[in-house]
Parts: C-alpha cells; structure tokens; sequence
C-alpha cells in the first residue's frame, strides 16, 4: 500500500472514531439529563455526567484530528509502473533499461535550459565513471565514493537551477533581476561543478590505465599464457600438415603384375 492510499485510511479511521465517540457522548448526555433526579445529583448520577463529558471531549479531540489530517495534502499518487520498475530492476538488463529511461526523462525536463549542455557532459562523464568503478580498488575506492556524493548534488542543483529558471517569467519585472542573479550564481555553480566531475573521472582513468600497465618490460601472465597456447597450436598445425604430407601411398598394382 502506498503513501497515498494510506493517508487516506487513516483519515477514513480518524472520521469513523470521531463519529462513534460524537454518538456516545451524546447518548451518554441524554442518559445523564434523563435519570438524574430533580431533588439533586447522587453519585451514579455523578459517574453518568463524567461519562458523558469525557466522551464529549474524546469526540472533540477526534474531530479537531480529523480536520487536521484533512488540511494535510495527500502524497502523490504512486506511478503505475512502479510494479514493473521494481520488477525489472532485479535483472542486469532490466536496470540498464531503467536508468535510461529516468535519464531521458530528466533530460526532457531540462530541455531549453541553460545547463543543458553541462547536463549533458555530467550524464557521459557519470556514465564513464560507472564504467571505471569496478577497477577502482584500493586507494581508488575513496574517490569512487567521493564521486557518487558529488553526482547526486550534481543533479540536486541541476534541478534546482532549471526549477528556478522556469519561475523566474512568472514574477513581477521588478523582482526579476535579483531572481536572475541567483540564477546564474546558481547555474555557474553547476557548470564549475560539472567541470570539477569530469577532472576526477580522468584521474580515475588515468589512474586505471597505470595500475593495469606492466612494469618496464614484464608481460601479464595472461598475455605469456596466451603466446604460449598460440605458439603450440601453431607447432600442431604444423606437425599435421607435414605428417599429411609425408604420408606414403601405395601405388595400385596393375593386372599384368598381378597375374605374374
């Protein structure tokens, strides 16, 4: 059950209490107005009128919780597809499939702005980043984590700019300009950002490229190995051809040298 759908259980509970305490302590009320005695109030009489104004009070309570509750706005509506995102994503692909469609939909939301281009090279610059985590290791992994933390404020303020850059037509013109330059305070904030980004994604691929190099001249066991098979299937192949080659044929015996 979402958010939404449990927002307005409660409600529906809220109202259901305050009208059974609201019939209660009405009830109990009349009660109490019927049996007391018109010479005076004796102790029944007394625990009658209690219950009926506690019972008042609770109904009060529920009500002034109820109209709270009811000025609350309510939580968005889930999206329908919610179901099927959390279904695809227990797949590599699935995921894959997601992130694109949640990036081409922030893009679209981005569309005209003036961080549009910067956008563009923090989505390439983040995309090369995830290809680099997986050999990010030792000394490596503090930048990872430092780059995942500077993505997400990244998008924060990307949105951020393009929301603020959307309200700004709708104010008065005399209000304007103070929105205007926090809106490039703003948005030169993201372009430095972006650019901070892509340095730290070339330092994690430079940082790659070195920790994968050999030393001086040392091959990788793996590329010794692999000359190794080559040199002896080559060996192989040639043995075969000149075994085939070498191979002594009979010549066929002609009739008249049979019959002798």
């Amino acid at each position: 059950m979402d958010e939404r759908a449990k927002h307005f259980r409660r409600l529906k509970r809220l109202r259901g209490s305050a009208r059974r305490w609201s019939v209660l302590g009405g009830g109990l009320t009349a009660a109490a107005t019927v049996l007391t005695p018109y010479a005076g109030i004796g102790l029944a009489d007394a625990a009658w009128a209690a219950a009926a104004g506690g019972s008042a009070v609770l109904a009060w309570w529920r009500w002034s919780d109820h109209r709270e509750m009811a000025a609350t706005p309510a939580p968005p509506p889930s999206l329908p597809e919610d179901r099927l995102t959390k279904a695809l994503e227990r797949f590599p692909t699935g995921q894959a499939m997601v992130r694109e469609v949640r990036r081409q939909r922030n893009r679209y939301a981005l569309r005209g702005s003036a961080i549009a281009d910067a956008w563009d090279r923090l989505e390439r610059a983040s995309t090369a980043m995830a290809g680099l985590a997986g050999r990010l290791t030792g000394s490596g992994e503090t930048a990872l984590l430092e780059a995942a933390t500077a993505e997400r404020w990244l998008r924060d303020l990307g949105q951020r700019v393009a929301s603020v850059e959307k309200a700004m037509p709708l104010g008065p013109a005399g209000r304007r300009e103070p929105l205007a330059e926090s809106h490039a305070g703003l948005t030169e904030q993201f372009i430095d950002g972006v650019q901070a980004y892509e340095d730290l994604v070339v330092a994690a691929a430079s940082y790659v490229a070195e920790d994968g190099h050999p030393v001086a001249d040392v091959r990788h066991p793996g590329h010794t190995s692999l000359l190794d098979a080559t040199d002896q299937l080559r060996g192989l192949a040639e043995a075969l051809a000149e075994l085939r080659a070498s191979e002594i044929r009979v010549p066929p015996q002609s009739p008249s040298a049979a019959a002798g």
